[in-house]
């Protein structure tokens, strides 16, 4: 059943139906572009916040749809005998100026990530998630911004640019029915070429910086380094760490 967001009328509700609409209509489409180039499963997994956002009903009937929250682990049933894995709906990491919606997980509770000393967001750390199964990231549509750090994460990788980002709440966007079309395309070309980059892996162990924007969210985050002791504090915004792969954030 489609989920209805709290204060219909309101410009905010208007604003997140219509963007729980266009992420179902991109998911679907990328979808029945992989269904018709011969995959025999897609998972669409509904990965914001709670996990109930896109219209069910606006989905491809053969697909699985993964939903909710709660469960532990992320992309539930993964496996090495996964093909690969799409990234539909990204954003840039947090501080990418003038960037939609730019941020690491939560706007709210996690200001930036390091890891190996390097700036890393959802991008990279999903990915190198799949990647320790041999799993790589065929595909990923998102603003100019995302799209940018996804090409300098993983190289080569088949992207569609959905807009052109202006400010944390404003872009330059394709029409709707235009970037579907796209998708559907680039999916079905790049899933019967196969992939063109390699699975994107991290060095094990993993050196961890996370800055949360409150001193209380520093001091209460559960953290635990590879030898079962909490993350130091850098400062009082910051904890650091090494842990054995991104595996151990979830």
């Amino acid at each position: 059943m489609p989920w209805v967001p709290p204060a219909w009328g309101s410009e905010t509700g208007k604003i997140i139906v219509f963007a729980c609409r266009e992420a179902t209509r991109e998911a679907d489409t990328a979808a029945r572009a992989l269904f018709d180039s011969g995959a025999d499963e897609v998972i669409v997994w509904d990965a914001h916040d709670t996990g109930i956002n896109l219209d069910y009903d606006l989905l491809d009937t053969r697909c699985r749809i993964l939903l909710g929250a709660g469960h532990k682990g992320c992309f539930v049933g993964l496996d090495k005998t996964w093909t690969a894995v799409l990234f539909i709906g990204y954003h840039a990491m947090g501080g990418t100026q003038d960037a939609v919606l730019a941020h690491a997980f939560s706007s709210k509770t996690i200001q930036h990530y390091k890891l190996n000393g390097e700036p890393a967001a959802e991008l990279a750390i999903d990915a190198a998630y799949v990647g320790a199964f041999g799993v790589p990231v065929l595909f990923c549509a998102s603003d100019d911004k995302c799209i940018a750090e996804a090409k300098q994460t993983f190289g080569p990788i088949a992207t569609v640019e959905t807009k052109r980002s202006l400010s944390w709440s404003s872009a330059l966007s394709r029409h709707p029915a235009a970037v579907c079309q796209d998708i559907y395309s680039t999916v079905l070309q790049a899933a019967k070429e196969g992939q063109k980059v390699a699975p994107y892996t991290l060095p094990s162990p993993l050196s961890v910086e996370i800055r949360y924007p409150r001193t209380d969210l520093a001091c209460h985050a559960a953290l635990t380094d590879i030898e079962g002791k909490p993350f130091a504090f850098a400062d009082a915004f910051t904890r650091t760490g090494v842990v054995e792969s991104v595996q151990n954030f979830f």
